[in-house]
């Protein structure tokens, strides 16, 4: 579900669901972790929506965290500075 970038950084691997009825972290699907946000695909509006959302769930400034890869796919790769992987472990099991 995640590695290490050189810097030490968390790469996490996502699944995206644009424009559900609201925004949640869905959990664990595959080797991913299944977000979905209310946020339509459009305009990297839902890139945002993303950004937002994991920031608000490790307790992170949305700068710490960034879309690097699949800015127009719904399994993108999103980058998280500062934080440890086993945040991203507990937020895959709420």
């Amino acid at each position: 579900m995640f590695d290490r970038d050189p810097s030490g950084n968390v790469l996490l691997r996502v699944k995206a669901v644009p424009g559900s009825s609201r925004s949640a972290i869905a959990g664990r699907l595959g080797d991913r972790l299944k977000v979905r946000v209310s946020a339509p695909p459009e305009g990297g509006r839902a890139n945002r929506a993303i950004r937002e959302l994991l920031a608000e769930a490790l307790g992170i400034a949305p700068a710490a965290v960034e879309v690097v890869s699949g800015h127009a796919r719904a399994e993108k790769v999103v980058r998280i500075a500062g934080i440890e992987p086993e945040r991203i472990e507990a937020l895959a099991r709420e």
